[in-house]
């Protein structure tokens, strides 16, 4: 879906959206921390916070899975977004 037809769908839409598409993920790692994340602090984020989870959403699940490991730093867009889903996971 393309941002302009995310400003379509109302707030709740957008966030059930967005947490059925952190369950279903390509790799059951990402599965497990993206939907645990989802759930934990989608309904609480701004639209713009929403918007930068959307764009995450589109990144390839090897990329991704890096990200959040630490294996590789993250894209500046993505940066601090990708600290704070690491942090759910921290012991």
């Amino acid at each position: 879906m393309i941002e302009a037809e995310a400003g379509q769908e109302t707030r709740e839409v957008r966030i059930k959206r967005l947490s059925m598409r952190s369950m279903r993920r390509g790799i059951k790692e990402m599965d497990i921390l993206l939907s645990g994340y989802a759930a934990a602090n989608l309904a609480q984020m701004s639209d713009e916070g929403l918007t930068l989870y959307d764009r995450l959403l589109r990144e390839n699940d090897q990329d991704l899975y890096q990200w959040v490991t630490g294996q590789v730093a993250a894209p500046e867009p993505f940066h601090a977004l990708i600290d704070e889903i690491s942090r759910t996971y921290e012991k």
